[in-house]
């Protein structure tokens, strides 16, 4: 084989392996970790690859923390990370604090990072104390009259608390309530706009904060405006469906009249019908009873002539009313 081929493939093969020994041993990674005071083997740096851990993800945040005076270990930077946590931020964290002198130790601040929280944040909060701002909470006096009001909350994070504490929406829900409760209590709605402070006093001596995640400083009063008269909207609402009540009875009792009027027509209808029938039964009891011999002539057209009689007076009758109603008119 030529020489110089043999030399540039040599020259390839040591290039190739020693391209896949510094990908897998971070010899520059080492040596800043060395450089930065941070004393750790390359070994260490090795076994974090068979483990599966990044090794940039641990010796920079090592590095920071030896920088700023943290005492951590790599142990525990490695076992965050691979419980999921974001081992740069727990570091940022406690570098915050350190400076703050906020008493904060990495296990509470893991902890803190592993409970979905940004740790980073709640130390910053710690510091530099944030508003909230709730919507606006619709309230009603005892005179009837809607008050509206905006308030903003002062919270600071409380470390020990962010495990297991509430977050802004139960500080909001519970800052609403006692507005709620307030405003309610006031026998008018010009109590509450004449004197508004009564409502961040009430409200902040409750102790809203408790089993929540931050710590409250002041509740403020940013506005306050009168709404619908709603005691009157409920007494007209009242009186409305009153009104409807009259008129579905009121209503029931002229069907149950109409009812009866058919009834009772009906029943003159059935009895003319009776009337008639019967009417219709009389010549032929009468023509039985002359057959019979219990009725005579003479007693018959007295009968008739009675009969003829009366259907006269009653044709005068009717004449005589419509004269009058003719003179009338």
């Amino acid at each position: 084989m030529d020489p110089i081929v043999y030399f540039l493939l040599l020259a390839a093969i040591i290039i190739i392996a020693l391209s896949v020994f510094l990908s897998f041993v971070p010899i520059m990674l080492w040596i800043s970790a060395l450089a930065s005071g941070v004393r750790i083997g390359i070994i260490t740096l090795v076994a974090m690859r068979l483990r599966r851990v990044i090794p940039s993800r641990i010796v920079n945040p090592m590095i920071k923390a030896t920088k700023a005076g943290i005492d951590v270990t790599i142990n525990q930077l490695e076992s965050h990370f691979l419980a999921g946590g974001n081992v740069d931020r727990v570091v940022n964290a406690l570098i915050a604090a350190h400076r703050a002198n906020i008493h904060l130790e990495f296990e509470r601040a893991a902890a803190i990072d592993l409970a979905g929280r940004d740790v980073l944040l709640a130390v910053q909060m710690s510091v530099n104390p944030r508003v909230i701002e709730t919507p606006t909470v619709s309230a009603v006096a005892k005179d009837g009259i809607e008050v509206k009001v905006i308030a903003r909350v002062t919270v600071r994070a409380n470390i020990d608390r962010l495990v297991g504490g509430a977050g802004e929406e139960t500080i909001i829900a519970r800052v609403g309530e006692g507005i709620v409760t307030t405003v309610g209590s006031s026998g008018s709605h010009k109590d509450v706009l004449e004197n508004p402070d009564m409502i961040s006093r009430t409200v902040l001596g409750k102790g809203l904060d408790a089993g929540t995640a931050f710590e409250i400083l002041s509740i403020d009063i940013a506005d306050v405006d009168v709404g619908k008269n709603i005691g009157a909207h409920l007494q007209t609402e009242q009186a409305e469906a009153d009104k409807r009540i009259a008129q579905a009875k009121a209503e029931e009792r002229r069907a149950m009249a109409v009812a009866q009027e058919q009834e009772m027509k009906a029943r003159v209808v059935e009895m003319k019908a009776k009337v008639v029938e019967s009417e219709s039964q009389v010549p032929l009891a009468m023509a039985e009873a002359l057959r019979g011999g219990k009725l005579g002539v003479m007693e018959y057209m007295n009968l008739k002539n009675i009969d003829a009689d009366t259907q006269m007076r009653s044709s005068l009758g009717k004449m005589n009313e419509t004269g009058k109603h003719e003179d009338q008119e």
